[in-house]
């Protein structure tokens, strides 16, 4: 069959975190930069961030009633399975009405059921894997599913060689390429150049542990003339707003992340796969503090994937309050540490990932684009 140019009608199905949503929008974008006329429905999971990120973006979205598994209280999973079963159906009537001739997860809790039903359905489908070490939804699916694309090397260990494809994650396009005055992004947060400043992230809800132990060296940053932009998350910054100051920058939310990454020296964030993919475009120094919380303890095992090529500095969350300001002194006292960290972490981007994503998903579907 010979590539032709058709009329594209994809489902993609991912979220629950921004690092499923906005992989999934970068592939969205691009499938509708090549295929302007496209039908692009998204399927996410009811009261969660999708809900509300996609339709803001300009992508129609159906919502299933699914959450995960409580690995802590087993006995209400039941409702779980239920869910599951429900949302199976509902899965079943969105691809019968839909007829799309390809479906995309890229991880979260509707991704399940969607891909399980066009699989059954004999419909292409594609993972999306952001993750060094993946879920066990990804794992199922991964059996019939045409492709996984993957950030990370290894993970033959959990999915069919043949099928990989090593991509790097799809990351928002403005992160390509920052093109941004240092001078204009500190003047934007009031801070003044020439300070060593400092950039602390933990996700737009926050992250209470990485929250107290900034709040542990905050002395020592201002002592030491350094500066600090610092996204509490909106579940704290009522705790922490008071602390603003002329070398402190407190703030709920950071809307426009290309400022906050020009104007920074030294970056402390979480690690989740999508943050990771964003770090490694910004070429900075990172110190990452994974969530101990998350599942199968992703982000511990995505931190140490850098830490081990010299790449950024793991500090575990139990440690922070003991190691946290060393390491922060020892980055901005040593320019040799700083380059290489900064060095090590550029080569490991992977900026063509929505591309090459793309890329393959049309040539899986013997289709032809109108651009590239």
């Amino acid at each position: 069959m010979t590539k032709q140019q058709k009329h594209i009608r994809a489902i993609i199905s991912g979220g629950g975190t921004g690092g499923h949503i906005f992989p999934a929008l970068s592939i969205a974008n691009e499938i509708k930069r090549r295929f302007p006329d496209a039908d692009i429905l998204f399927v996410g999971a009811k009261g969660r961030m999708e809900m509300e990120k996609v339709p803001a973006n300009g992508y129609p979205i159906e919502g299933l009633d699914i959450s995960g598994f409580n690995r802590k209280k087993p006995w209400k999973n039941f409702g779980v399975l239920m869910q599951i079963i429900s949302s199976l159906w509902k899965a079943r009537k969105i691809i019968k009405q839909f007829k799309p001739d390809v479906v995309v997860g890229t991880g979260g809790f509707a991704s399940g059921p969607v891909l399980f039903v066009a699989q059954m359905s004999g419909i292409p489908t594609f993972i999306q894997e952001q993750n060094s070490f993946p879920g066990i939804t990804n794992k199922l699916l991964s059996k019939k599913v045409r492709k996984i694309y993957t950030a990370y090397d290894n993970l033959e260990r959990f999915f069919d060689a043949k099928k990989i494809i090593k991509t790097g994650n799809p990351v928002r396009k403005e992160f390509g390429n920052l093109n941004i005055d240092k001078y204009d992004a500190l003047k934007k947060f009031d801070l003044l150049p020439g300070k060593k400043t400092i950039l602390s992230i933990g996700g737009s809800l926050g992250a209470h542990p990485l929250n107290e132990g900034i709040l542990n060296i905050l002395d020592k940053i201002k002592e030491n003339g350094y500066q600090i932009i610092w996204q509490t998350g909106k579940n704290d910054y009522e705790n922490y707003k008071h602390l603003t100051d002329k070398q402190v920058k407190v703030v709920p939310f950071i809307s426009n992340m290309p400022d906050a990454y020009t104007a920074t020296d030294l970056i402390i964030s979480r690690a989740g796969a999508g943050t990771i993919s964003e770090l490694t475009l910004i070429g900075k120094p990172v110190i990452l503090v994974p969530s101990p919380y998350v599942a199968e303890d992703h982000q511990t095992k995505n931190a140490k994937a850098l830490a081990e090529n010299n790449a950024a500095v793991l500090l575990p969350e139990k440690k922070l309050k003991q190691d946290l300001w060393q390491i922060v002194s020892d980055i901005f006292e040593n320019n040799q540490k700083a380059e290489t960290l900064s060095k090590n972490i550029k080569e490991l981007a992977m900026p063509n990932a929505t591309e090459e994503i793309v890329d393959d998903i049309i040539s899986e579907l013997k289709v032809e684009s109108a651009k590239r």
